[in-house]
């Protein structure tokens, strides 16, 4: 058993919701007629993608949480979380100004608005009942598959086999740490593909 619950938290660890941004771009440079363009193009896209959707705002959220003097832990109440939610919103925000600045495809800046739409959800929903974000971000990567396979044409069944399986494993390692309920899981994955599939395809 504590195999499986050491596993759970590698999963838990390595499938946050803040990376699913990051993942997204990989899959769309792997999948559809990115692969053409230029590693150094490539690259530079996936290093800004990270530094707005990991880095700065994980950076941004240690340092507030130095300030305040709060555990790791902390962040994690109710009414605390507000904070990591409203940091990341504002480096999605920044992000798809600047990409929106380099003139990049509508198509590469919904990414990250699906990923805002996702964590909106989230806040709205968490007001009043618990739901998995971790879920939440995985759903979301099911669900832009399918739109992004709509609007370029390819087909995506092993992508979303992939997808589909990573997401059982992050909803099944949730519940193994006593994270959330069944229902949880499956209501983060539900919204997760709701918002992925139509804010890329009416965004």
């Amino acid at each position: 058993m504590r195999f499986f619950i050491v596993l759970a938290q590698i999963l838990s660890t390595v499938f946050r919701p803040t990376y699913y941004p990051m993942i997204g771009f990989i899959i769309l440079m792997n999948a559809t007629y990115l692969t053409l363009l230029p590693w150094s193009f490539k690259l530079a896209i996936l290093a800004m993608v990270y530094v707005f959707t990991i880095a700065l705002p994980a950076g941004t959220i240690y340092i507030y949480r130095r300030i305040q003097k709060w555990s790791r832990h902390e962040l994690r109440h109710q009414q605390k979380r507000w904070v990591p939610y409203i940091v990341y919103l504002i480096c999605y925000i920044a992000c798809m100004q600047l990409m929106m600045a380099l003139r990049l495809p509508r198509f590469m800046i919904n990414i990250i608005a699906v990923s805002a739409l996702i964590q909106c959800s989230c806040i709205l929903i968490n007001m009043k009942w618990k739901i998995s974000t971790h879920s939440a971000g995985s759903g979301g990567v099911i669900g832009a598959l399918l739109a992004y396979s709509t609007i370029f044409s390819f087909n995506p069944v092993w992508w979303l086999c992939l997808a589909i399986f990573v997401s059982g494993l992050v909803m099944t390692s949730r519940m193994l740490l006593r994270q959330h309920s069944l229902w949880q899981v499956l209501s983060g994955t539900a919204v997760g593909i709701l918002c992925g599939y139509y804010g890329i395809i009416l965004i």
